[in-house]
């Protein structure tokens, strides 16, 4: 996981190729939001930020209360997908 994360660029990559493939599996917007919010925090507990902006998100991610965080993670799917 941690050669993933060396990059934002990286980061948003596999993150775009995670909602793909759950769009492909037939998931809908819910559940790939629900997806992306545990691989949050899984990611906040788990992985030390390796750059500036992995440290922005963890700082915003740690900033938010549960909804707050649930939107973060709607946002970086959004960001991904339109890429």
């Amino acid at each position: 996981m941690a050669t993933v994360l060396k990059a934002f660029d990286k980061w948003k990559e596999f993150l775009a190729e995670r909602v793909s493939q759950a769009g492909h599996a037939g998931m809908n917007e819910e559940t790939v939001s629900k997806l992306a919010f545990q691989i949050g925090e899984f990611l906040a507990n788990k992985v030390d930020p390796e750059n500036e902006q992995e440290r922005v998100l963890k700082e915003l991610w740690d900033a938010g209360d549960e909804q707050e965080k649930r939107t973060l993670a709607r946002l970086m799917v959004k960001l991904v997908d339109k890429a």
